[in-house]
């Protein structure tokens, strides 16, 4: 599967007849030693698995997962997806809503799962420690039957050690080393120097429909994924469902999970299933390798020494991408409305920018001698040296600012060539936006040619939201809300502002707390291409925030 490190998971038939169950589970963060591509190294991991466990409820449940230190570096863990009512506390994100849990220490995590259904997934959310610190969530619906399958994970391997990678990038002010593998389920594939031993295999029964859990847990990477001479159906996205989809292949950025339908209907053999880079940017290196599994089939019959390879769009195959996600919808059924704002009373309009400062003393490693940075309406976001959220709860001044611009500070053509050299260098700022209780958003976040457009995957905490819109080029306020879709727009946490393009997402601020919202290519996020929503507490207790937990980290 694609190499962002991702979950999938088949699992047997089984049953479940309890309802708002709490699960109890104890992560232990520490170093293990793994073996891939020839060498062996630490890896920071939870219980000594890579990816770690996977974790399975029922749609209302609750867990209650405590969290031991036990590594050398500090370390926080986030639910993508998992909305968290009233509950920021339990979020996860460093110095947003929680300091980290230093090591030789714990920390308590409640989760409570709402509205969610299928799959989504944990990680580490504090510098790279993500890159190995990371595993599956698995929601089923409240009543009924369901089809258990092993969550399909598409990740990444270094050789080098992942946290000595991001310290030299940041301290040099260049970009990161490429990953050496791209991996399904913790393994590159057969492809790949003394990895085929390894390779993840996945055995059918002809005749039978097996539902796929895929998760991007790479890094920095969107990949496509297909596998040979099957068709999937597309039923799901970030624990949300859509309409069934039918497709060769998907197209998944990092931070998105997706719940896909395969029918095991050929002809009884061995078939790759495989994973590769989708790449914009220009110019630029990153990893072209293909990480591998295998489809096998059940029984007895001749088989081929090599697999079938399905067809993979090219790396720059900006069409396929949008052939694929351009077709999303959300199911909107009785069951499961699309609850989307049909009017909003806040607008925002935010642009997405890579940026380049200047060094200091000597010349940095990144283009023409500076130093990367990123922004959104040109403020690269300084994070405090206290969390956010405490700062807020107790009202603790100097923290951070309340006034975010709701547009950038100067309108530009945004998606335009050789673009003013004074756009480059960003405000550097600590700045987050007030929201109103049940306010209705709408959200256009803009991607620019700011230094180098890119393909710009956004994640928002605490909540799910609908995307009504996209396109190519510079928004037009007048012209393409004529187009929104109000109907049955997808439902998602994470969503791909395509290169020097826009999106146009929806959603209810409902629920009270700080949410961080930002780009989830690891190196946007560190440059600073992220921000703050403080959503403020209703007029009903059941619309506050509830108070801090006694075991909350110190900084």
């Amino acid at each position: 599967m694609v190499k962002v490190v991702g979950l999938f998971v088949l699992y047997a038939l089984l049953f479940y007849s309890a309802n708002g169950k709490t699960h109890h589970h104890t992560f232990v963060v520490k170093s293990s030693s793994y073996t891939r591509l020839c060498t062996t190294k630490h890896i920071l991991t939870v219980n000594g698995r890579f990816p770690g466990p996977t974790l399975r409820a029922q749609k209302g449940d609750k867990m209650i997962i405590k969290v031991y230190n036990k590594g050398e570096h500090n370390i926080t863990l986030h639910w993508h997806g998992v909305k968290q009512p009233r509950n920021p506390w339990s979020d996860g994100p460093a110095y947003i809503t929680q300091c980290p849990i230093q090591p030789r220490k714990k920390y308590t995590y409640r989760i409570h799962f709402t509205t969610e259904e299928g799959t989504m997934w944990w990680h580490a959310h504090l510098d790279w420690t993500r890159a190995t610190v990371h595993g599956a969530i698995i929601i089923y619906p409240k009543r009924g039957s369901f089809t258990l399958s092993p969550p399909s994970w598409r990740g990444e391997w270094w050789k080098k050690d992942v946290m000595e990678i991001e310290r030299n990038a940041t301290i040099a002010g260049g970009g990161p080393l490429i990953s050496d593998a791209y991996m399904i389920n913790g393994q590159p594939g057969d492809l790949y120097p003394c990895s085929k031993p390894g390779t993840f295999k996945v055995t059918v029964e002809h005749g039978k429909r097996y539902l796929l859990r895929i998760v991007n847990a790479v890094m920095n990477d969107k990949l496509f994924f297909a596998i040979a001479k099957h068709k999937m159906k597309l039923v799901g996205t970030d624990g949300c469902y859509t309409k069934p989809l039918e497709t060769n292949y998907i197209m998944i950025t990092p931070g998105q999970s997706m719940d896909v339908l395969l029918e095991a209907n050929r002809h009884p053999s061995l078939y790759y299933m495989a994973a590769s880079s989708y790449f914009t940017i220009v110019d630029t290196e990153f990893d072209n390798t293909i990480t591998t599994a295998i489809l096998q089939y059940n029984g007895l019959y001749h088989r081929s020494p090599s697999p079938l390879m399905p067809h993979l769009p090219a790396h720059n195959q900006t069409q396929a991408a949008t052939r694929f996600t351009k077709k999303l919808r959300s199911l909107a059924s009785k069951d499961h409305p699309a609850r989307v704002p049909l009017k909003v009373d806040t607008k925002l309009f935010i642009t997405l920018s890579i940026n380049l400062v200047n060094c200091s003393s000597k010349p940095c490693e990144g283009p023409y001698g500076k130093r990367f940075s990123a922004s959104l309406n040109n403020i690269s976001f300084i994070t405090p040296s206290i969390d956010v959220l405490r700062a807020y709860y107790y009202g603790l001044d100097g923290v951070f600012d309340k006034d975010f611009p709701s547009k950038p500070p100067n309108a530009f053509n945004y998606t335009g060539n050789n673009l003013p050299q004074n756009l480059l260098t960003p405000d550097f700022r600590t700045k987050v936006t007030v929201l109103k209780y049940n306010a209705r958003v709408e959200l256009i976040l803009q991607g620019t040619n700011v230094f180098e457009g890119d393909n710009h995957p956004f994640h928002l905490h605490g909540y799910s939201f609908y995307v009504v819109g996209w396109g190519f080029g510079n928004f037009n306020p007048r012209r393409d809300p004529l187009r929104f879709n109000l109907i049955d727009p997808p439902e998602q946490t994470t969503v791909g502002v395509p290169r020097n393009g826009w999106v146009a997402i929806r959603f209810r601020a409902d629920n009270p707390g700080v949410w961080m919202m930002h780009c989830h290519i690891e190196d946007h996020q560190e440059w600073g291409m992220k921000s703050v929503f403080v959503v403020k507490d209703g007029a009903n207790p059941q619309a506050q925030i509830l108070p801090p937990p006694r075991d909350l980290p110190e900084c």
